[in-house]
């Protein structure tokens, strides 16, 4: 189930973020910015209400940015990135923006190979975005 995600989420996902992302997870000050300034983000939740899963979206008039999409490693591969993915592609289009940017790590095929499955292409590289790892950002756009 897909549903807002609140303040008391927070912890549960950085939980997540520490797995999955190590030096490079956001601290709990990003993800109560990103709540505070009103951005798009939703939380997955499995059949008993554990958080398995983040997503949000910051929207502008003229585009809109997927800001984080994460999968607790125990539940990827069962479609909820994918569920994710959509939501945040449907509120993007219910506000009328001409198109949607991502960043993802130039080494996560994975994830690059599910955006490209939804239209998006590559459009260029931020060299070092990634830190401390300095790991180059792939920039993917799409249309609508």
């Amino acid at each position: 189930m897909l549903t807002r995600f609140r303040w008391w989420h927070i912890d549960d996902v950085l939980t997540i973020e520490a797995d999955l992302f190590g030096a490079e997870q956001w601290t709990p000050g990003m993800f109560w910015s990103e709540l505070a300034s009103g951005h798009h983000y939703l939380v997955a939740l499995d059949d008993e209400g554990v958080l398995i899963g983040y997503a949000g979206l910051a929207v502008t008039p003229d585009e809109a940015w997927v800001q984080n999409i994460a999968v607790r490693r125990d539940a990827q591969r069962g479609g909820v990135g994918r569920a994710l993915l959509e939501a945040l592609l449907a509120e993007a289009a219910r506000r009328g923006v001409p198109r949607t940017m991502l960043e993802v790590a130039v080494d996560n095929a994975g994830a690059q190979k599910l955006y490209a499955a939804y239209g998006f292409e590559p459009v260029g590289v931020r060299r070092g975005y990634y830190q401390p790892s300095n790991t180059d950002a792939l920039v993917m756009m799409r249309d609508g």
